[in-house]
């Protein structure tokens, strides 16, 4: 053990050897403080690195987890962008011998009956509804004008005949005169002339008296033909006027012949070709369910219509009994003699554009294919194809109207075939 004694005063009293002891005691403890100062600068130094390190992993981690999201944000809503849609594939008909158009009855002969006289209604003999031979009396007319026209024109005819009785004498005697000169030439001249004026007034005259008789011929009216009065529009002591006044007047009868009906209807064009006279046609009325008439196809327009796209045909029906009327609603059976493929489609699947009829049909169940198609015959809730579909479309049902080609689309449910054969 070392000693140490010390001296008054502070110092330390050690002798050379244990000084030199403690020099390098103390050299060794210095040593070991700056060798400790030294790792712990290390440690510290490590401990930022890491912490710097952590910061940015976690910084790293964030932006990459924040893209990632803002990604998946953005895929989810173009994914919601696109719109759902319901399809639908169109109904293929059978192929059809046989199609059902509207047809409109009208009379064989149809004709208003207007007045030649003016005057007064004295007395009618056929009403409304009233089947009528032709030539029977209608209706008289009292026409007292023309009744007293008449006595003054037979009146002048008589003066003239008389006029002429006396320049007939008076030629004949100036013409025997003239045998014994007791007459110049002249003066039998004048008498000749004077006679063929005469008879041409006389002409004149009887020609006006015809007139008039056959004017007051007028006063009684009678059918034209064999048909049903349609319609009376006049009644006793009405004032009539005449058709040919030139100003306006109005029917007193209407007269329609029934025996045999036309019936118009509107052949869309895809059936135009197949139509030709001697065409069998059935005729079936509400009014007389579970019945059929028998029609003939005898004319048609022989031009499409532009506005319709429809062919004007005309079937005369025989209706000898008078059941069918007139003016009706009919529906027309024809028989086609070539068959013609077609489908159905609801009408909420149709789209109406300045290109015309089109249907949004879903390509390769992803994107929207608008297709044009032409339609046939239309059954109210549903709408026949007759061009512009194969059969194995997906028709997409309410599209909307600002639906384009090649827009994508998600299809959410496909719905039966619409409709059946028709």
């Amino acid at each position: 053990m070392v000693g140490f004694s010390y001296r008054k005063g502070g110092g330390c009293i050690c002798s050379p050897r244990e000084r030199g002891r403690l020099k390098t005691s103390t050299r060794k403890h210095t040593e070991r403080v700056r060798s400790g100062s030294s790792g712990n600068a290390a440690t510290r130094a490590m401990l930022l690195l890491f912490t710097v390190l952590a910061v940015a992993v976690i910084v790293i981690w964030g932006i990459s987890s924040r893209r990632k999201a803002n990604a998946q944000l953005s895929q989810e809503t173009r994914e919601l962008a696109i719109p759902t849609v319901t399809v639908i594939h169109p109904k293929r008909g059978a192929p059809q011998q046989e199609i059902i158009v509207p047809g409109d009855m009208q009379p064989y002969t149809d004709a208003p009956i207007y007045a030649r006289t003016t005057g007064y209604l004295k007395s009618w003999h056929a009403d409304i509804g009233a089947r009528v031979k032709a030539g029977q009396l209608l209706a008289e007319i009292d026409t007292p004008e023309v009744d007293q026209q008449l006595q003054q024109a037979r009146a002048d005819l008589a003066t003239v005949e008389a006029n002429l009785r006396l320049a007939d004498i008076t030629a004949t005697r100036y013409k025997d005169l003239m045998k014994t000169d007791s007459v110049s030439q002249q003066d039998v001249d004048n008498a000749n002339g004077n006679y063929e004026a005469r008879r041409t007034a006389v002409e004149s005259a009887r020609s006006n008296v015809k007139r008039l008789e056959e004017l007051q011929s007028f006063e009684k009216i009678y059918a034209p033909f064999e048909g049903v009065i349609t319609a009376r529009n006049t009644d006793i002591g009405a004032l009539i006027d005449s058709g040919s006044g030139g100003g306006p007047t109005r029917e007193l009868f209407h007269i329609a012949a029934v025996n045999r009906l036309r019936v118009y209807v509107n052949v869309p064009q895809v059936y135009s070709p197949h139509i030709r006279s001697g065409l069998k046609a059935g005729l079936t009325l509400t009014e007389f369910p579970g019945r059929h008439f028998e029609g003939i196809v005898v004319r048609d327009a022989g031009a499409i219509d532009n506005a319709t796209r429809t062919l004007l045909t005309e079937i005369d029906v025989n209706n000898p009994s008078g059941e069918l009327k007139p003016g009706g609603y009919v529906e027309v059976h024809l028989k086609l003699p070539s068959a013609v493929t077609t489908f159905t489609l609801p009408v909420n699947t149709i789209i109406f554009k300045s290109a015309g009829m089109q249907v949004a049909t879903v390509k390769n169940g992803k994107n929207i294919d608008l297709v044009s198609v032409t339609h046939g015959r239309d059954f109210g809730t549903e709408m026949e194809i007759i061009a512009g579909l194969k059969g194995d479309e997906s028709v997409v049902i309410n599209p909307p109207d600002s639906v384009t080609n090649g827009e994508p689309v998600r299809v959410a449910q496909t719905q039966p075939a619409a409709g059946g054969i028709r």
